[in-house]
């Protein structure tokens, strides 16, 4: 129904940047995507959210990335991003992009469900 592919993510020495990218698209339905978000799991740890925003751009962050990351999406593009800055080693996890989508069936009913990427892998390591 409504895929979400990750890419951006690799290894950076601490105090790097980089930056991830989330596209949402369906092979054959009608979709829209309302509130789009990053979570990340590291080894040993639970998932958490790091990070939100809404589709009119109201955002919403971790304690532990507050300015240091930034969230941002083009709704043009179906597209939400992941803007990593002064990295650290403990931000080393799956990243894993998450939306929620709104795919429209017959008769044009709205169906909502959640949907998530595979993840793409960060490590921040001298």
């Amino acid at each position: 129904q409504v895929q979400l592919v990750e890419s951006g993510g690799g290894l950076v020495q601490p105090g790097g940047s980089l930056r991830l990218s989330c596209a949402a698209s369906s092979s054959g339905s009608i979709f829209s995507v309302n509130g789009m978000g990053w979570h990340r799991q590291a080894p040993g740890k639970q998932r958490e959210l790091v990070a939100v925003i809404t589709s009119g751009g109201i955002t919403n962050y971790a304690d532990s990335v507050k300015g240091r990351f930034t969230i941002s999406r083009d709704n043009a593009k179906n597209t939400v991003y992941l803007q990593m800055n002064s990295l650290k080693p403990e931000d080393t996890a799956v990243y894993i992009c998450h939306a929620r989508a709104a795919v429209f069936g017959f008769g044009g009913v709205r169906h909502d469900y959640d949907a998530w990427g595979q993840g793409t892998q960060v490590t921040v390591s001298s």
